[in-house]
């Protein structure tokens, strides 16, 4: 492959960066109509009957296309504020694109206000015929989930009050995280500063030492905050039970399970099916304790190489790689990702000033996307190129339905990426030219079956755990610590020898505001694609039209509807992802075998 740029290209979308004029032009635009919508809402604030066909159509359209810009937007602001924390413009957009969102969200109150009061009779008649097909699902459960909510009056005040109460707290976490600079002294560098971002890739260092001082030099960093930390995490979930409580909604997991269209009995059949399968990821790393020369793994062991000289690869490397073992599944997708790569849609660069962590956004009216990540030169980064550029091609799949069935759940939305993660980390096990670099490859997919069905369940855990706490009151440091470590402890039966007390505040996904426990999805999204990877490995390229298919209709059911539609499976018995996790177990027994 090509030299490529490992900075991404912003000036597509809007050109100049934080100070575009472009961008300016677009919020101030953006604003004004979602104003004007407001007014013909309030004008028209009576009840659709269904002589109203036209009219209600119409709203509908306003409404989608307003929802379409504003994700254009956010995904620009996202970008903007994730490549240089320390960029004041960028925050000082983000602030204003939080006040728009508040008064489309006061719309968006007074809009599903009006879905609530139609009578049944003409809802059937105002969502019938072939102009209303493919939002019919998104207008359905938008009117279902408005008659839990309050008066319209009062969602207003929420989302306006959250403007500089919630979302501004979880706001202030990034601007905590970006002033934090970690010394360490590296045994081959010397002494220098890091960011968070740059300190977390030491984490999987060959070099133990350096894994120990960089996770001690981290929880030193995190415990030196805690206290301002432990006051976000406070306030948002604060905020959030207060509204919950307003709205009657006393099971704090009730908004979440809608978010992801799913049903608890799902959520807990998943979760107690992962229960039955943990002992073998437990010898899985007893094993790799062994092979490390350790009683037990630490906290920062568990995604240690097993080998000192684990092989760095070039951005270009790593790129190809992903491509070429895409086409062998599909080769829409690799000419998808070949295309991503050259044109600069991912930003790869390391450099302090960066956000921690990475993410894939896409732009809806560009019909573009952009990953955001650090490469280090590590085989977790070439798994996260094949994870982002995923959750990318899920979109581009996607592109072309009308906007309302493109609104997948976080669930699904991690499908598409663990899917395309899972093609790389199988052909880099294919591909291991020697016995021990096939037990490395193979540690590197039980790593991340570890990941996702024992440091997620442990977030799970830890942050249910917090909110039922959180309803008596204020959550101390020491608490929060302390509830960090039982949930890891009980997430990894106890087979770890340290733990990351201040991991709650290390992880940005509990700070997050646009969407609660963003924690389980990413296990579900993990099971559900190694269910679906089981199945596209028995049928071949052909289930590759089967898969397109599936991922298309991820805006347009419940979770569900799409697994029996698709798959011919019921998510509520433990029967697929048994099956799911059988082929984790399968990669366990071959990992002991090779190294016993």
């Amino acid at each position: 492959m090509q030299k490529l740029n490992q900075k991404w290209d912003l000036d597509p979308i809007f050109p100049g960066g934080s100070g575009s004029p472009e961008f300016t032009a677009f919020l101030e635009q953006l604003e004004s109509d979602i104003s004007f919508f407001e007014t013909a809402i309030n004008v028209g604030s009576g009840t659709f009957a269904s002589a109203d066909t036209i009219l209600f159509q119409k709203i509908v359209h306003t409404y989608e296309e307003l929802l379409k810009r504003l994700d254009e937007a956010s995904a620009f602001v996202e970008c903007i504020t994730a490549q240089n924390i320390k960029d004041e413009t960028a925050l000082i957009r983000s602030n204003r694109l939080k006040a728009i969102a508040a008064k489309f969200a006061a719309c968006d109150a007074l809009f599903e206000a009006q879905l609530r009061r139609i009578t049944d009779k003409d809802w059937t008649v105002l969502t019938a015929g072939k102009a209303m097909d493919g939002v019919r699902f998104a207008l359905q459960e938008k009117r279902d989930l408005s008659r839990k909510k309050l008066a319209p009056e009062q969602e207003q005040l929420i989302s306006s009050l959250a403007v500089d109460g919630y979302h501004a707290w979880g706001s202030f976490y990034y601007t905590l995280v970006g002033k934090i600079n970690i010394p360490f002294s590296h045994p081959e560098k010397g002494s220098e500063r890091l960011s968070v971002g740059q300190a977390n890739n030491l984490l999987d260092d060959p070099n133990r030492a350096v894994r120990k001082t960089a996770f001690t030099a981290l929880e030193a960093a995190w415990s030196e905050n805690a206290g301002l930390f432990a006051e976000t995490l406070n306030r948002i979930a604060g905020f959030r039970l207060s509204a919950y409580e307003a709205r009657g909604w006393f099971d704090f997991l009730e908004e979440p399970l809608d978010y992801n269209r799913m049903s608890r009995k799902t959520l807990d059949t998943m979760w107690k099916t992962i229960d039955e399968y943990k002992p073998a990821l437990v010898k899985f790393l007893n094993r790799k304790a062994e092979m490390l020369g350790l009683k037990k793994l630490a906290w920062f062991d568990v995604d240690a190489p097993l080998s000192k000289e684990s092989r760095r690869v070039s951005y270009e490397e790593a790129g190809d790689f992903v491509v070429s073992h895409f086409r062998a599944f599909n080769p829409r997708m690799a000419d998808f990702a070949d295309q991503a790569l050259k044109n600069r849609w991912i930003e790869a660069e390391d450099r302090p000033g960066k956000r921690p962590g990475g993410f894939c956004t896409s732009f809806p009216i560009s019909g573009q996307s952009r990953i955001f990540m650090t490469f280090s030169g590590t085989a977790t980064n070439t798994s996260t190129i094949a994870h982002e550029l995923g959750h990318a091609y899920h979109q581009s799949v996607m592109n072309g339905l009308p906007f309302l069935s493109q609104q997948y759940a976080m669930n699904v939305a991690e499908t598409a990426s663990t899917f395309s993660e899972m093609i790389v980390s199988d052909a880099a096990e294919s591909a291991a030219g020697t016995r021990q670099e096939k037990i490395e490859r193979l540690s590197g997919k039980l790593e991340r079956c570890v990941a996702l069905l024992m440091n997620i369940h442990a977030r799970f855990l830890f942050e249910t755990r917090f909110y039922q706490e959180r309803k008596a009151g204020t959550v101390s440091v020491g608490r929060l610590n302390q509830l960090m470590v039982e949930a890891q402890k009980e997430a990894y039966l106890d087979s770890l020898d340290v733990y990351h007390p201040t991991f709650w505040a290390s992880k940005l996904h509990f700070y997050i505001t646009d969407w609660p426990f963003y924690n389980f999805p990413y296990t579900f999204g993990f099971l559900f694609s190694t269910g679906i990877y089981v199945r596209a490995l028995k049928e071949g390229t052909a289930f590759a039209e089967k898969y397109d298919a599936l991922l298309r209709d991820t805006g347009r059911m419940t979770t569900e509807q799409l697994a029996e539609k698709h798959l011919n499976v019921d998510l509520t018995a433990p029967d697929f992802w048994r099956s799911a996790l059988d082929y984790c177990v399968r990669d366990v027994r071959e990992f002991l075998e090779l190294t016993e």
